[in-house]
């Protein structure tokens, strides 16, 4: 590590946290004469790169700021850098500098400097609500502000996996919301289809979500974590209320799938091309009865599978009278292979969106995984 990185590492993690960037421009001026330092990040809706001191977005798809961000990679154009911000598989945005350093090694550093940046500003999210204000193009509903706060994240990045997952419409979702967990040898997904209307449904899941991470923290098995859920919203809502919730988890030494459908959103595979609906059992949605017993399925996943999770919103979108389907569906999702999964989930969004002609009315949850393949147990955390 050169000492103008060793020092730009410093300033970033050292400033107060409504001025990290504003002191890191500081640094890149001095170290590398780069007049030019702005922090875009993208919105809600994966639809906007929104800068940190406002002014105009990032729309159109050609865009070098698109480009870094779509392949992580950094891009240079008529002199301006865009360097990928994120946090092990979380992109968060790009740093724009310019005049971009035509050195090589300086261009490293300056992506080094991006990855740094997207740790702390995850570290200090939390602390202030300077990052999270300048991500919205528009206020979000109160139910939305609750959802999207309740998400581990939208993306994650492991040797052994990938996985994304997008909520819509993005500013104004009310119960649909995922959740997920892993240890390095078990990955932990849940994908929950809400009830009810605002702020009402995010509160029913937000109940669910936390009984559910209450049990999997205690180390229960899934059906037991199904069942603790179940018996907690229906001590709330006496079954006047209930929740549709896929539960799943990965061996990440075998690929071994468990599963629990508590008649729960659609799971479709993709392997080499072809799309199947996996077959679930249907058990009762969590909170319906009192005293439900769930049971687990078992499957195997095979190197390079992909599964995508998608709530009734996605499949009854619809036009007009015409409704999206699952036929549109799996079309769709066949010409997602070489995606990434984020990417891959921006696309279908992107598509629904433009079948309804408009954001979604009703709540939608896409989520996508790609199983990698058994890895080194120390491999790297990306």
């Amino acid at each position: 590590m050169s000492d103008a990185e060793a020092r730009a590492r410093r300033i970033v993690t050292d400033a107060p946290t409504d001025l990290i960037v504003d002191r890191l421009a500081a640094e890149l001026l001095r170290t590398y004469g780069i007049t030019r330092t702005e922090l875009f990040q993208v919105d809600y809706r994966l639809a906007e790169l929104l800068p940190l001191g406002g002014g105009e977005s990032v729309t159109g798809p050609g865009h070098p700021a698109w480009y870094a961000f779509d392949h992580q990679e950094p891009m240079v154009a008529d002199g301006t850098g865009w360097f990928p911000v994120g946090m092990r598989g979380e992109r968060r945005g790009v740093l724009r500098v310019s005049p971009a350093p035509a050195d090589p090694a300086a261009r490293a550093e300056l992506a080094t400097i991006a990855a740094v940046l997207g740790h702390e500003l995850a570290a200090v999210t939390s602390t202030t609500d300077v990052y999270l204000t300048a991500r919205r193009s528009r206020r979000l509903t109160l139910a939305a502000e609750m959802q999207w706060e309740l998400l581990p994240g939208r993306s994650r990045i492991r040797p052994s996996f990938a996985l994304a997952g997008q909520l819509e419409p993005a500013y104004a979702v009310r119960g649909d919301s995922f959740d997920w967990s892993d240890d390095g040898h078990r990955l932990w997904l849940a994908v929950l289809n809400g009830f009810g209307e605002g702020v009402a449904a995010a509160l029913l899941t937000s109940l669910a979500t936390f009984a559910l991470r209450n049990a999997r923290r205690a180390g229960l098995s899934l059906a037991d974590q199904a069942a603790l859920a179940d018996q907690a919203i229906y001590a709330q809502h006496r079954g006047r209320q209930h929740l549709a919730v896929l539960l799943m988890e990965v061996d990440l030494a075998t690929g071994a799938l468990t599963a629990v459908d508590a008649g729960s959103p659609h799971l479709i595979r993709l392997r080499a091309g072809a799309v199947t609906q996996q077959v679930l059992d249907k058990q009762f949605p969590l909170g319906m009865f009192d005293g439900t017993d769930y049971r687990e399925q078992r499957f195997q996943l095979a190197r390079g599978d992909r599964l995508f999770v998608v709530s009734d919103g996605v499949v009854d979108a619809a036009a007009g009278r015409i409704r999206y389907g699952e036929s549109a569906l799996d079309r769709f999702l066949r010409h997602t292979g070489p995606l990434e999964p984020l990417d891959a989930v921006r696309s279908l969004i992107g598509d629904l969106r433009a079948f309804v002609a408009g954001d979604l009315v009703d709540d939608a949850v896409v989520v996508c995984l790609d199983w990698l393949g058994p890895q080194p147990e120390n491999g790297p955390d990306q």
